[in-house]
């Protein structure tokens, strides 16, 4: 497994960028869409939290399922197919939640959502780290991140627009995403290069080797499955508007959006390792500051500020991951991030769903927020560590 900094300079393969960018904007529509719409329609069934952190687990469990199997799928079916192959697997998903209302129907639904998202995650990060050279790396990163957070953003706008009541937004969302992978499959002929296959064990043998930038997927996962899936719940159990709640998904997405190519370029010109410790104190404090907040205005700059500084963690994560490894690896390294993240949602879900039926909706944002600041402190102890030995 390569482990070095990368120092070839290249055009960036323009064609397979696209083709990830538009690839996981349309996942990520689809997640904006699908975290807060499932959330609140159980709610409104009288959906137990537990049950509907459930659900949420069941779409974490559908990521790390696929984690072990991306390697014999990739020797089997060529990455940028298997891209497309996730895509409308998705749609199909999607089109599930629109045809059936059984709770248990839409486990599995969830469950076979998260393998294709997996899927379309981990091929697409690889590709990306593998189709543009370093000196770009960290802004190509931050129009990645753009493009999944807009994505996002733009999912739960469709709550206000369709309600919750039927099935029509999870239709319409199918029918997007399908037109997606048409597209990917055209930009896909016009690119230079391919995601690599997964070597077998390679999975392990990378978590061993970079186990700072596992723990820092799996804090941003507690963040972002708090953030989007448990917060919506917390705004309607405070007495806001289904509306607001999802709302409130589009302002923590869209400055976040707007953001990670600035990270991006902060990743590129200073240091990376700097701006990952800088994030994940400034994810943790917004998340904590939130039920102390009493005005709209002020919870959702601090949900805005929330979003922009935990998805930094992962656009940092993603951009080291380029610069210190290649080939097979990149996969490996792509895999052991769904892994985590599967992982990190799956607790988070869990635990922030379970604390805010136990003891108070608070107890959800504080919780969360304490789990990245202890990430933060174990970081910012482990690059002391590493500059205390460097110096010796």
């Amino acid at each position: 497994m390569t482990h070095a900094i990368s120092t070839a300079d290249f055009a960036p393969d323009t064609a397979a960028i696209a083709a990830v960018i538009i690839g996981v904007t349309a996942f990520a529509v689809a997640q904006g869409l699908t975290y807060p719409l499932i959330s609140l329609v159980l709610e409104h069934r009288n959906v137990a939290q537990s049950l509907i952190g459930f659900n949420a687990g069941c779409f974490a469990a559908g990521l790390g399922t696929a984690t072990f199997a991306v390697g014999a799928l990739t020797r089997l079916v060529r990455g940028d197919r298997l891209i497309v192959g996730g895509l409308v697997g998705c749609a199909l998903s999607l089109s599930v939640f629109a045809s059936s209302d059984n709770f248990w129907v839409w486990c599995v639904a969830r469950f076979s959502l998260g393998v294709c998202v997996s899927l379309i995650f981990m091929l697409s990060e690889a590709w990306l780290n593998t189709a543009c050279p370093d000196r770009l790396r960290g802004r190509i990163s931050g129009l990645y991140g753009a493009g999944m957070c807009g994505g996002f953003a733009a999912g739960p706008l469709a709550i206000p627009l369709f309600g919750t009541k039927n099935g029509f937004a999870f239709a319409l969302l199918a029918v997007y995403v399908a037109c997606v992978a048409f597209l990917t499959v055209i930009l896909t002929r016009k690119a230079r290069t391919q995601p690599e296959q997964a070597a077998s064990g390679a999975l392990f043998s990378f978590v061993r080797r970079a186990p700072l930038l596992v723990c820092m997927v799996a804090a941003f996962a507690i963040a972002d499955i708090a953030a989007i899936s448990a917060m919506p719940v917390y705004f309607v159990r405070l007495g806001y508007s289904e509306s607001f709640a999802a709302i409130s998904v589009t302002i923590l997405a869209l400055p976040t959006a707007l953001a990670q190519p600035l990270v991006g370029w902060f990743l590129d010109k200073t240091s990376r390792s700097g701006v990952a410790l800088f994030s994940a104190v400034t994810a943790g404090l917004s998340f904590i500051a939130i039920p102390f907040l009493e005005s709209q205005a002020a919870i959702l700059i601090a949900f805005g500020i929330m979003g922009t500084a935990s998805f930094s963690l992962y656009t940092c994560a993603l951009t080291i991951l380029g610069e210190r490894f290649a080939g097979k690896a990149l996969v490996a390294g792509s895999a052991a991030f769904a892994l985590a993240y599967a992982i990190g949602s799956a607790a988070g879900s869990s635990t922030v769903g379970a604390v805010m039926d136990i003891y108070s909706p608070a107890a959800g944002p504080v919780t969360a927020g304490s789990v990245v600041l202890a990430f933060a402190v174990f970081y910012g102890l482990s690059l002391l560590r590493s500059r205390a030995r460097s110096s010796s």
